[in-house]
C-alpha cells in the first residue's frame, strides 16, 4: 500500500504543471521558495523551447499571470512560456530583497545579494535545468517593480523584456532609465502601469520617466505605458498583466481578419512570403522558433484563391511539407494548385496521396476522397 501511495505521489508530481521547491542559495546565505509553471506541452515536446518570465512578489502575481497566459495560449495568441515565481511573503521578503544605499541609489546589502541571487544563481538554474529559449521577461509591482529596473543598469541586460506595475521608483530612476535607453544597442521591451488612484509619489515619478524615456526616442526600445482610469494601486495589476503580455508577444499572435484584409488579402502575389517573412520576424524579434499555424497556412491559402496567383501553392505546399511532415496539407495544397490550374489527373493523384497522411485542421480522409473522386468524374473520356 505504501508503494502505492508513493507511485502515485511520484506520478502527480512528476506531470504537475505547478509546483514549489526550496532553493539554497549561497549568495542570500538562505534557502527560498520558488513556485515553477510548466507549459501543458512541456512533457509532450522533449525538443520545443520556452520563454522564461521570472516573477518577483510571487506569492500574489503568480496566478493572474499563469492564468492571463493560459488563456492567450489557449487560443495561440500568446506562446507558452516557463513562469519562475520568487515568493517573498508579501511584506517581510519583499522589502529587504529591495535594499538599497541611499547615497549611490544602487543595491546594497541583502538588496545587492538579491540581484547575485537572481541573475548568478536562479537563472543558470533553471535554464539548466528546463528547455529554455534566449528570452528572458522579468515583471514586479511597487517596491519589486522599482527594483528590477536596477538590471537595465549594466552594459547588456540579461532581461529582454520589462514588466514594472506601479513601480516605486528608487530616487534618479526617472532620469537614469531615459539615459540607459538613449545608449542600448539590443532590442528591449519596456511596459510600465499606474492607475489614476494609484499612490501620488508613484504617479508623479512615473509620469516623469515616461516623459523622458519619450524624449530618449531609441527605435530599439518597445515601450508602452498604461495609465488605467478607475484603478488603484492594486487593481492596476489586473488591468496590466494581458496588456503588458499582448505588447510584448504582439507579433507572435495569428493572422487576424484585419490583418487578412488590408494586408493580405490586396497582395496580387508573394503571399507564400509574406507568411515566412512573418515568422522570421517572430523569430528574430523573440529568439526562439515558432512552427506556421495551421489557421496562418489556411489565410495564406485564402488570399492565393482569390488573387487567381495559383502558382503560389506550389511553394505554400513545400512549407507545408518542413512544418508538417506527417500531415496531408502539403498534398492537399498541390491538389489544390493543379486542380485551379485544370491538371485534373495530378489533382486526383495529390489528393489520393494525401489520403495517406494524418488529418490537420479541417482536412479530413473522406475530404480527400471526395476530392479524389471529383476530379476524376471531371478528367473528359476517351472515345
Amino acid at each position: 500500500m505504501k508503494q502505492i501511495v508513493l507511485f502515485l505521489f511520484f506520478s502527480i508530481s512528476l506531470y504537475s504543471q505547478k509546483y514549489t521547491e526550496e532553493f539554497v542559495s549561497s549568495k542570500l546565505g538562505q534557502s527560498r521558495e520558488i513556485t515553477i509553471g510548466l507549459p501543458n506541452s512541456y512533457e509532450k515536446n522533449p525538443t520545443k523551447k520556452y520563454p522564461i518570465l521570472v516573477l518577483l512578489d510571487s506569492d500574489y502575481l503568480f496566478d493572474p499571470f499563469y492564468g492571463a497566459l493560459s488563456y492567450g495560449e489557449y487560443w495561440e495568441d500568446l506562446p507558452e512560456t516557463i513562469i519562475i515565481g520568487i515568493n517573498q511573503n508579501k511584506n517581510k521578503e519583499r522589502i529587504d530583497d529591495c535594499t538599497y544605499n541611499e547615497d549611490t541609489n544602487l543595491p546594497s546589502g541583502k538588496g545587492a545579494s538579491f540581484f547575485e541571487f537572481l541573475g548568478g544563481e536562479l537563472l543558470p538554474y533553471i535554464e539548466k535545468k528546463y528547455r529554455v529559449a534566449p528570452f528572458r521577461i522579468i515583471a514586479g509591482h511597487d517596491t519589486t517593480a522599482g527594483y528590477l529596473n536596477f538590471f537595465l543598469y549594466k552594459d547588456y541586460s540579461i532581461f529582454n523584456a520589462y514588466i514594472s506595475l506601479s513601480p516605486e521608483l528608487v530616487p534618479g530612476m526617472d532620469t537614469q532609465i531615459p539615459e540607459r535607453f538613449a545608449g542600448l544597442k539590443q532590442p528591449l521591451f519596456y511596459y510600465q502601469s499606474t492607475g489614476d488612484g494609484d499612490l501620488k509619489d508613484v504617479l508623479e515619478s512615473v509620469n516623469k520617466l515616461d516623459t523622458n524615456i519619450k524624449t530618449a526616442a531609441n527605435p530599439k526600445i518597445n515601450y508602452r505605458y498604461d495609465a488605467f482610469k478607475g484603478a488603484s494601486h492594486y487593481s492596476t495589476v489586473l488591468y496590466s498583466i494581458p496588456n503588458a503580455l499582448y505588447h510584448i508577444f504582439d507579433c507572435y499572435k495569428p493572422i487576424s481578419m484585419t490583418e487578412f484584409t488590408e494586408k493580405i488579402s490586396v497582395l496580387q502575389t508573394g503571399q507564400v512570403k509574406y507568411l515566412t517573412d512573418r515568422y522570421d520576424v517572430i523569430e528574430k524579434t523573440l529568439r526562439f522558433k515558432v512552427q506556421i499555424r495551421v489557421s496562418d497556412f489556411k489565410a495564406i491559402e485564402a488570399a492565393i484563391l482569390k488573387n487567381k496567383s495559383y502558382q503560389e501553392l506550389d511553394k505554400l505546399a513545400d512549407i507545408a511539407k518542413k512544418n508538417y511532415p506527417k500531415s496531408m496539407l502539403a498534398d492537399y495544397e498541390l491538389g489544390l494548385m493543379y486542380e485551379k490550374t485544370g491538371d485534373l489527373k495530378r489533382a486526383a493523384k495529390a489528393y489520393q496521396k494525401a489520403y495517406q497522411f494524418d488529418e490537420i485542421g479541417d482536412l479530413s480522409k473522406d475530404m480527400m476522397i471526395e476530392k479524389s473522386d471529383e476530379m476524376q468524374s471531371l478528367i473528359p473520356k476517351k472515345k
